[in-house]
Order: C-alpha cells, then structure tokens, then sequence
C-alpha cells in the first residue's frame, strides 16, 4: 500500500532552486524543493496563494498558513493574511493554530502506538479500561417522537455489545454521536479544571444513540476524549505527557500541545466569528484549550509544520528523520478502509479508518483526491491530506468559528489547487 519512495527519510536539502526560511518549530532551515523535481508545476502551484487571496479578500478567514509536500520534499509553505483579523499584524509561518478535531489522528496514533505494545487491543471493550462504560444502554426513539432532541420521547434497552476501542476510532461507538446523548450532555456538562478522568465518567452516563457498530455518525467530543482517558489509563501517564513523548518529541513538534506555554500563547492566531459578513473576534478564545483536561477529541494547538510532521511520518509508513513512532503495517491498518461507503451513515466513495476520512473511490466523491487518500479537518478552519498514490502530504490551517460552512468550502478549493498542480503520477489512475 506504501510506495518504496515513502519509506525514505525527508531529505530538505534538494538540488535545484530552494528557498531557505526560518523554521522556529524545527530548530533549522526548511528547505524548500523547487516544484517541478518532484513532479509539480510552479505556475499551476501559485493558484493556491490566489485561492487564499480570495478567501481573505471576502472574510471567510483573516489569514491562512498552506503547506505542500511531495516524496518527503516540502515545495510550497506560505502564509497569507492577518493573525488576528483586526490590525495589520501579519501572519507567520510559526504560527499557532487551534486544531479542533485534527486532534482526533493525534490522539489515533497515540491509542496505535500502544496496540502495537500490546497494551491495548482494538476488539478490547471500553470497560476493560474504564469500568464505568460497562452495562450500556441505548436510546430508542419513540415511532413517530419528535425529532427536537430537548422534547424527544425514548425508552432505554440494553447495548447488544459493549462498546470497543475500534468502534470509538471509527465513530461507529453511538456515543456522543446524536442528538438524544448530546441533549444528556448537555444536561450535565464538563466543567473547567475536570480532568479526563471525571470527563469520561460524564460521558459514561448518557445514552448511546445506536447500538454499537451498527452505523457511522460522528462523535465530536465524546468518543476521542474517551480515547484519550484509555491511553491514560493503559500508559499510566497524562496523554499530555505519553503524546509529548512517544509522538511530538520524536518527530520534532514543537510546539503540538494542549497547554501553550506563554511564548506559544504570542502566537495562537485570534479565533475569529463571520458577524453580519464581516469578521470579528470571537468571544472565547480558549475553545477546547483546558490543560487540566487535554481533550483528546480536539484540544491540541500546533502549527502547519509541526502537523506535516505528523503527517509525514503516517506517508513514510511510521518513521521520519530516523525515528520511528508506528510500524508500516499499522499505518496501513490505520489508513485501511474499516468502515465502507456502503456502510449506514456513510457514502459518496468516502469510507473510514481509524481517526481518518478514507476516500474510497476518488471519483465518486467529485473531486480530485486519488483513491486511498487519507486525512480529516478541525471545525476551526484546519484539514489535512496524505495521498499514498501519489506520494503527496498537504496541510491547511485558519482558525475562524462561524464561516457558515465556509471552512469545507475552503478546504475543498484547497484540495482542488493542490491536486491540479501536479504534472505527473507516480501512480497512474486506475
């Protein structure tokens, strides 16, 4: 599944024209490829800084950080527009970036790198970690209920099965993934300075809105943070800690985490709103962002650089720069298809593996991605892309609440500028 070409170390020093920039995440000079060494056209390229323009030009993001790389090489890393929306303070490529859900693939490669030590098993129930998640109960709406979730009529019946670690990854659990559990949430909700701990134990006592891996829906919060408390428990760290050390530390990220330090806090680009067509600050700047509780489902910050590490890493099949952090066989596991577009909840040649988006026929989701590719976005403005056919990573990063769907408009229009702008296939279409 993995090109041999994936399995190189990233090499920034190139031959031909480069572009040296300053790299404060990565301690050094990235090197930047020119374009057409890896089979990318420099002209068709800049129509990305034309596609940001526009954006920013009608207020759906004040600025946008863009990074692309192909067969491990970097060619194109910009930023375009303001940090903060409301003065001319301009945006770097250093910046720090809420990354809502993105989060999610972090907190996946976390729960992998101890399957791979044995320590967790995919098939485990939840409850083998977490007692509280045993005997289960599912919401079942009342024929012909009410569809709002506040006046919604159900009656309670027992989970066929308890729910495992593999249905979290997939959202295919039925926690946290509808409108009966989330109205219970809501009911009860987190509050600042509970840990993960007393975070799970919340979860645990609401419904599932389906039975366990009966179908795919999405669970925004609940599931990843659920996630995110098994790796506490099977480590016996904070996932702070196991993340900073098994993940961001071995592959030079920086400045990934969920407490910012002062300094990373300088550079957290402004969370902006759309207000009447126009941006605005937005009035809570710190969504997600609670050290005490390190939301594993979207309460990590970083940067576009930081996160093509990650990235990167998952296309080379587990390793980057000599240190490895996954086996081949597990990325493959992780990008594999387990949930297919036949599968209820899901469609248009876009499956599910573990944490991440599966494009499972390219030409059925009517855009350009290859088959296979793999990747997920943050309701903020972030999303991310690993093509294994075409050896090709791309990041992009905004961080803006209320662009009206604007956001995977954005990340669409992305993916368009990136996939256009190749000039050979090192995998042809089938």
């Amino acid at each position: 599944m993995l090109g041999a070409g994936w399995g190189l170390a990233v090499v920034l020093e190139v031959t031909g024209v480069a572009l040296a920039a300053p790299s404060p995440a990565g301690g050094g000079q990235l090197r930047i490829a020119k374009p057409e060494t890896v089979g990318i056209s420099s002209e068709r390229l800049r129509r990305i800084t034309e596609m940001v323009e526009r954006q920013i030009a009608a207020q759906e993001y004040a600025g946008v950080v863009t990074l692309v790389a192909r067969n491990g090489r970097i060619v194109h890393f910009e930023a375009r527009g303001s940090a903060d929306g409301e003065s001319a303070r301009p945006l770097t490529r250093d910046a720090v970036f809420r990354l809502a859900s993105m989060t999610k693939v972090v907190t996946a490669v976390a729960v992998l790198v101890l399957v791979e030590e044995g320590t967790v098993r995919l098939t485990d129930p939840v409850g083998r970690f977490l007692p509280e998640f045993r005997g289960l109960q599912v919401a079942v709406p009342d024929p012909g209920a009410s569809p709002d979730a506040a006046t919604a009529r159900y009656r309670l019946e027992p989970a066929a099965r308890p729910i495992t670690v593999r249905d979290l990854l997939t959202h295919s659990s039925g926690l946290g993934s509808g409108p009966i559990s989330q109205a219970a949430l809501a009911k009860d909700p987190l509050r600042p300075g509970e840990d993960l701990a007393t975070a799970a134990r919340r979860y645990a006592r609401c419904p599932l809105d389906f039975q366990p891996g009966s179908r795919f829906a999405y669970s925004g919060l609940a599931g990843f943070d659920v996630l995110g408390r098994i790796v506490e428990v099977a480590s016996g760290s904070g996932l702070e800690a196991f993340v900073q050390e098994r993940i961001c530390r071995p592959l030079g990220m920086k400045d990934t985490t969920f407490a910012p330090t002062p300094e990373q806090r300088k550079r957290l680009v402004t969370l902006t709103a759309r207000v009447n067509g126009r941006l605005t600050r937005a009035p809570e700047q710190n969504l997600l962002i609670d050290p005490a509780c390190p939301h594993g489902a979207g309460g990590m910050v970083g940067t576009v650089e930081d996160y093509w590490r990650l990235a990167q890493m998952l296309a080379n099949g587990g390793e980057l720069n000599g240190r490895r952090v996954l086996s081949p066989q597990t990325v493959a596991l992780l990008s594999g298809t387990h949930l297919p577009d036949t599968f209820p909840g899901l469609g248009g040649g876009q499956g599910w593996g573990l944490g991440v988006r599966v494009i499972t026929d390219g030409a059925a989701t009517g855009t350009l991605l290859s088959t296979g590719t793999y990747g997920w976005s943050g309701a903020w403005g972030t999303h991310f892309w690993i093509d294994p056919a075409q050896k090709l990573v791309a990041v992009y990063m905004a961080n803006e609440t209320t662009a009206g769907g604007a956001g995977a408009v954005s990340a669409r229009d992305f993916e368009t500028a990136v996939m256009q702008s190749l000039t050979t296939l090192y995998r042809p279409l089938p």
